[in-house]
């Protein structure tokens, strides 16, 4: 529940912040402060929360949050239109910057929205995922992102690559968004260790070292801390490329397909013994605004979007030159609660990872 007075410091903060980081396309003071109030008799008691892009308002999450009690305090930064993906996101004043790295990227499409929740201008803020739109700025802007099971809430994306999704401070702040969006949501009990599979790579991906390192050490903390058991097995899936390409283009050729049911069968394997898979959520950290060059930052995750599992990424550390470093977690269709549990726990012991 939001404190009295929350959105108003929420718009404070905007009007401070947002001039330097560009979260914002849009901001709605006078139609926030006018809605805090009846708010307030509501489950969510006015909390001040973002939404992505000019159509995000729109969405039936957004429009969820807003009937147990939330408040919209604006639209966040995505490619603006001509703007090269490479971009991530331009708001009013300009181009969306990194809060940790003005100098790179915060990711995307979800720019703006991760920004907003790293920079602590709102708690909470909605976002959609059909490649790692979520799950990337998330990583980069060292906030949790959570991309759930497709289909599971509705999409616009007729490809059936996207899924709804949230960025917020902790996995803790996510379940209470799951619980306004989801009918009969209630939060998971986990036994701890949970075992899981770690893939740096899931046998295609070629990783920057330092990023592996960092997920490696977070990986170590959770077997340490009691956490995570890691099994002896890996993932290694086909190179998801050409296939999330094909899809997305309209035209998924024989190709494609059969990189498809192969990687659902491997996958459908790996969660028929282990409830989890751990890898790091990209395989690059931030680069600059001019971006990746060949690199595909999408590498590690659009593989779940083209199979429709629920995935997120957890704040793991940090390079050498200070950029964050996501660890992702993936689980079986359908098991975004217990997702959600598995990454509270983790969030217990890696909450310190700040360099």
């Amino acid at each position: 529940m939001a404190d009295a007075g929350e959105v108003s410091r929420a718009l404070e903060r905007i009007g401070r912040e947002d001039p330097r980081l560009c979260a914002f396309i849009e901001v709605w003071p006078e139609r926030a402060l006018a809605d805090e109030e009846q708010a307030r008799q509501l489950p969510l008691a006015g909390m001040p929360f973002a939404v992505k892009g000019p159509t995000g308002i729109r969405s039936y999450t957004a429009r969820r949050l807003v009937v147990a009690g939330a408040v919209p305090v604006g639209a966040t930064s995505v490619p603006g239109p001509g703007t090269p993906w490479q971009t991530w996101g331009l708001g009013t004043h300009g181009r969306t910057v990194n809060p940790w790295h003005p100098d790179r990227t915060p990711g995307g499409s979800s720019a703006g929205s991760a920004v907003a929740v790293a920079a602590d201008l709102v708690e909470l803020a909605t976002g959609s995922d059909g490649a790692g739109s979520v799950r990337i700025p998330a990583a980069w802007c060292g906030v949790f992102g959570l991309k759930t099971t497709n289909g599971l809430l509705p999409s616009p994306d007729r490809s059936g690559l996207a899924s709804a999704g949230v960025l917020t401070r902790s996995a803790a702040h996510a379940q209470t968004y799951l619980r306004c969006v989801l009918d009969g949501c209630e939060p998971a009990t986990v036994d701890l260790p949970i075992p899981a599979v770690f893939s740096p790579g899931l046998g295609y991906a070629e990783v920057d070292p330092e990023v592996e390192s960092v997920v490696r050490r977070a990986a170590g903390r959770l077997v340490a801390g009691g956490v995570v058991r890691l099994v002896d097995r890996t993932c290694e899936l086909l190179d998801p490329r050409e296939a999330w390409q094909a899809v997305r283009g309209g035209e998924p050729s024989p190709a494609a397909e059969e990189i498809r049911r192969e990687n659902d069968l491997r996958l459908d394997a790996l969660f028929a013994r282990t409830p989890l898979l751990l890898t790091p959520t990209t395989p690059n950290r931030p680069h600059g605004h001019d971006g990746p060059g060949d690199l595909y930052s999408t590498a590690l995750t659009w593989a779940f979007n083209l199979s429709g599992h629920p995935a997120a990424s957890v704040p793991a550390g940090f390079t050498a030159d200070g950029c964050p470093v996501g660890l992702q977690l993936v689980a079986q269709r359908g098991a975004d609660v217990s997702l959600l549990g598995m990454a509270r726990a983790m969030e217990s012991v890696l909450i310190g990872a700040r360099p």
